[in-house]
């Protein structure tokens, strides 16, 4: 991909070298950037350090990208769901269950390796298992997702991400009854300290804006309208049960639907069913990386999630 150079500036001394990174290479995600600082492709002054070690003013950043490893990923022939498709981008309705990228345990089925089947032109900055990625909704999440087909795009659609400029709603039904029918939850997150796979509100983690509206309660659980204003892992999740109303069916963080007892035998029928978070990803606007006209896309709630999303809000019986 490249190299470049940094000089630190008065205004930047004593600043942690990652920190440093993430405003001068602002397309490149903080794990990517501490992977590179691992693999040695950072020097300061010539030396490779650790993404903590501080710097000073005068001190020579040097950063050397590698060009990506041919991926081995293998094209799947998966059926997506596509709502818009150009030569810049790809705009998909995410199925439930699908996990976004390769990880331990998930090495196929993913949508990564449906979209290299569908569009073999993917933009490579997002790494040899997630290529084409800029966000990504959790395997429990459904709705709409936006993937980047080259690397222009790719670093427009992050920059957007990066700058909150992305617009972003969702929907999912919680269990309660919320005591103001619009609010904010402003509630830094971290790695939970003894589960990694978690996450939990934690006074020295990273900001965390989540906005909410109650379109509907009914027998103690809630629909809400969920706008994210910054996009941290599992946000919505923990910011909604740190407040005592977890997501129905997220057992991760205390949504478990085995307490909630409902008078209507469909309502019932239809949480017993429920098989992951009721969270949807309802709509998703960005600019467009080369038109930079606004584009706007929604999807309406999957099956499993439809019949109990209306009968919250009173639209059955």
């Amino acid at each position: 991909m490249g190299s470049t150079r940094f000089t630190v500036t008065s205004e930047e001394s004593k600043t942690r070298l990652d920190h440093f990174l993430s405003h001068r290479l602002a397309d490149l995600t903080r794990s990517r950037i501490k992977k590179l600082i691992q693999e040695g492709h950072i020097l300061v002054d010539g030396v490779s350090t650790k993404a903590g070690a501080m710097l000073h003013a005068g001190d020579m950043v040097a950063v050397h990208i590698p060009e990506p490893v041919p991926s081995e990923v293998m094209p799947e022939a998966i059926p997506l769901s596509i709502l818009h498709e150009d030569s810049d981008l790809i705009v998909i309705d995410k199925a439930p269950h699908m996990v976004v990228h390769p990880a331990h345990g998930h090495s196929t089925g993913t949508l990564v390796n449906a979209l290299l089947n569908h569009c073999q032109d993917l933009s490579g900055i997002g790494g040899v298992t997630r290529p084409g990625i800029v966000h990504r909704l959790d395997k429990g999440t459904s709705g709409v997702m936006v993937a980047a087909k080259n690397d222009v795009a790719h670093h427009s659609l992050s920059a957007q991400f990066k700058d909150h400029t992305i617009g972003r709603v969702y929907l999912a039904a919680v269990r309660g009854e919320l005591r103001e029918n619009r609010g904010r939850i402003e509630k830094p997150l971290a790695r939970h300290s003894r589960d990694r796979k978690k996450i939990a509100v934690c006074e020295s983690g990273r900001s965390a804006v989540t906005d909410y509206e109650v379109i509907g309660s009914r027998n103690g659980i809630s629909l809400v309208r969920l706008v994210p204003g910054t996009g941290r892992t599992h946000q919505l999740r923990v910011h909604l049960a740190s407040s005592g109303h977890p997501i129905l069916g997220d057992s991760t963080y205390g949504g478990g639907t085995g307490s909630i007892h409902l008078k209507s035998n469909e309502a019932k029928a239809i949480l017993r069913a429920l098989k992951r978070p009721a969270l949807h990803a309802l709509k998703l606007e960005f600019d467009h990386p080369s038109t930079h006209l606004r584009m706007s896309f929604e999807s309406p709630p999957p099956e499993d999630l439809s019949g109990l999303f209306d009968w919250i809000a009173g639209k059955t019986s």
